[in-house]
């Protein structure tokens, strides 16, 4: 496991992981941990990568690595369904889009969904966290009738509020919607901040409306990924939405995990993170990191 290897090696606490660039780790040490995932090309993701393959940067500096994991472990994954009026003729979609990803999941993969209309609802039953059941997850989208508005930040962000329940590690939320919202009570920016701030790594699926061929709000969709090292996907057609799911299932679980001690650390500010992979005889590559992190002052100082 990442955290007891952590702790033996560098004497830090892991608090949380996933599997892109999120700053998980934190300590009197100043450890930094980010998760990379790398692609080969558009989204394939791209195993067995050595160390010496990656350069990481902490505000422009190049940084030594004092840790590095290519570990495939469980993971702790929400499925954000939009479930609102305009999904109705979408429902096998949504179905055969679940199935896909439940399929390719790992047995001891922690899952659960969230359903959301003008309402945010769990799709498991009552005092169900989380299921490892493929099964009772696909049946879980078929808890409540397609209907009503659209509350996808408040969706987001009830996700993210479950995934703090998670025991493992890497946690994951896939959300599909248009990127529309009419209906929450909390904003585009509060939804972006709460993914920033989170150790959750999102994918988005940007449904397309069949009727004006347009995908509703891409820039959202893609900036809620992006915030957290994630992908966006727009496919164009329904069967282009199932295969998406299961390349993520899939893609959720090949990454790498980075530790270094940034130079200029314990100062309370935001600090922009970049990492780059070059392998020769591979090119193309290109990696999927967090933006940056905010550091901790000494002592918890505010």
């Amino acid at each position: 496991m990442i955290r007891l290897a952590l702790a033996a090696l560098c004497g830090v606490l892991v608090l949380a992981a996933t599997p892109v660039a999120q700053v998980v780790a934190r300590s009197e040490a100043d450890l930094v941990v980010l998760h990379v995932s790398v692609f080969d090309g558009r989204s394939d993701a791209v195993p067995d990568l050595p160390r010496s393959a990656f350069v990481v940067r902490d505000n422009d500096e190049i940084q030594d690595i004092t840790f590095f994991s290519s570990t495939d472990v469980p993971v702790a994954v929400g499925l954000v369904i939009d479930n609102s009026g305009s999904m109705i003729a979408r429902r096998p979609m949504v179905l055969a889009g679940a199935s896909a990803f439940a399929a390719s999941s790992r047995p001891e993969d922690d899952l659960f969904s969230v359903i959301f209309n003008e309402h945010v609802r769990f799709g498991l039953p009552g005092g169900v966290r989380f299921t490892r059941s493929r099964e009772q997850l696909t049946s879980s989208l078929s808890r409540y009738p397609t209907s009503g508005r659209t509350a996808l930040h408040d969706a987001v962000i009830a996700g993210l509020d479950h995934l703090k329940n998670a025991s493992h590690q890497k946690r994951a939320l896939v959300v599909l919607s248009d990127g529309d919202d009419n209906a929450s009570r909390q904003t585009r920016a509060q939804m972006l901040a709460a993914a920033t701030a989170s150790d959750a790594l999102i994918y988005t699926v940007a449904r397309r409306d069949s009727t004006t061929g347009t995908h509703g709000n891409p820039s959202v969709m893609k900036k809620l990924a992006e915030a957290t090292g994630g992908v966006a996907y727009f496919p164009r057609t329904d069967k282009d939405v199932v295969d998406s799911f299961g390349e993520i299932a899939g893609n959720i679980h090949r990454g790498y995990s980075i530790g270094y001690v940034p130079a200029s650390s314990g100062d309370g500010r935001y600090h922009r993170v970049t990492v780059t992979a070059h392998m020769p005889g591979r090119t193309r590559l290109s990696t999927h990191t967090r933006d940056g992190y905010v550091a901790p002052r000494p002592d918890g100082a505010p």
